[in-house]
């Protein structure tokens, strides 16, 4: 049988048209998820395999998109190596524990055997229902990393370069652990269904490329290295057109791209033998349509029809984005894609 268009051009193999799904497709801008919302709490959603599998297949049911990722949240991995994790209503998570000296990262604790079984139940739950491929997700050693330290979000994440430069044995012990739990993670969502896995490193554009280098390539290759074979690995980061290169050598079969670099220059950049996904600004959901349109055809023109592109928003869609515009949205990466 022939693959699925989406797990195709992961592959670099050609297809009909280019597929397309949306970071954050199952979120606050769709009534349906709000339905839920208004009945369950975030945390209590991600850990009700029911209400999670509900939720990420309905997402592919209103958008018609060519791949669905689990609903669950980057940080679950956390919880059980002993964080404290607070989801607070419009202020993003809260760590109550931050770890602040490599007495701290002593005292995290190995993963305990079906910690995480809510979410290998959510796949399960969630394939048995789709039609298209499932993506398995987690967030990436470095962002799960300055969570820990920072205690929740930063803009200048001083804590966790701090952390970072003063203490290098620490740090390193701390993505290794890291590095051990997200691997394993992984591997449980695809143990459990999952066609595909994506890392997301959000925060790791606050990095320079030598200091990418230093302490987290070393550890994300490794990661990469154990995620089960065969089975496409989607390198995703924010604000990282000056770490395209680092990324690509860390590993993954598909480099995720955000708005801020064009996607031809970053292709040619991360080598035409790797996929991309990207890489519409979020924003851009808001425009008429008819600058939506002429969006989705420059960033059509500038994959140039070669196999191994993956359309995407550059990260996750907005809260407030019209559910009519993301319909179209998926509706014209197919229309132009299958017509050149």
């Amino acid at each position: 049988m022939q693959a699925p268009p989406f797990l195709a051009a992961c592959r670099r193999e050609p297809v009909p048209y280019t597929p397309v799904w949306l970071m954050r497709q199952a979120g606050r801008y769709m009534p349906e998820y709000r339905a839920v919302r208004a009945q369950l709490g975030f945390l209590e959603l991600c850990k009700r395999p029911d209400a999670a599998a509900e939720v990420t297949v309905t997402a592919v049911d209103v958008l018609g998109v060519d791949a669905a990722i689990i609903f669950a949240d980057i940080l679950l991995v956390l919880e059980p190596l002993g964080a404290r994790i607070e989801f607070a209503a419009g202020d993003g998570p809260v760590i109550h524990n931050p770890i602040a000296s490599a007495a701290d990262v002593d005292r995290l604790t190995p993963v305990a055997a079906g910690a995480l079984d809510y979410v290998a139940e959510s796949v399960r739950r969630a394939r048995a229902a789709l039609k298209v491929p499932l993506i398995g997700f987690t967030g990436a050693p470095f962002t799960l990393a300055s969570y820990l330290i920072e205690g929740g979000g930063s803009r200048s994440f001083l804590r966790t370069k701090r952390f970072m430069l003063g203490d290098a044995g620490a740090w390193h012990a701390l993505m290794e652990r890291l590095a051990t739990a997200v691997r394993d993670y992984l591997n449980l969502q695809i143990a459990a269904g999952a066609h595909a896995v994506q890392l997301f490193d959000s925060w790791v554009g606050a990095l320079s490329p030598d200091d990418y280098r230093r302490f987290v390539l070393p550890h994300m290759r490794a990661l990469i290295a154990g995620i089960t074979p065969g089975v496409p690995v989607i390198h995703f980061g924010t604000d990282t057109a000056g770490l395209l290169e680092c990324q690509r050598a860390a590993g993954g079969d598909v480099i995720g791209v955000d708005w801020r670099i064009d996607l031809d220059a970053a292709w040619a950049r991360v080598g035409h033998d790797v996929a991309v996904q990207g890489n519409l600004d979020p924003t851009a959901l808001f425009a008429p349509l008819p600058e939506l349109r002429r969006r989705v055809e420059t960033i059509l023109g500038q994959a140039a029809g070669r196999p191994g592109h993956v359309f995407n928003l550059g990260h996750g869609i907005l809260p407030e984005t019209p559910v009519a515009h993301a319909q179209a949205l998926v509706e014209m990466v197919h229309e132009l894609s299958a017509s050149r």
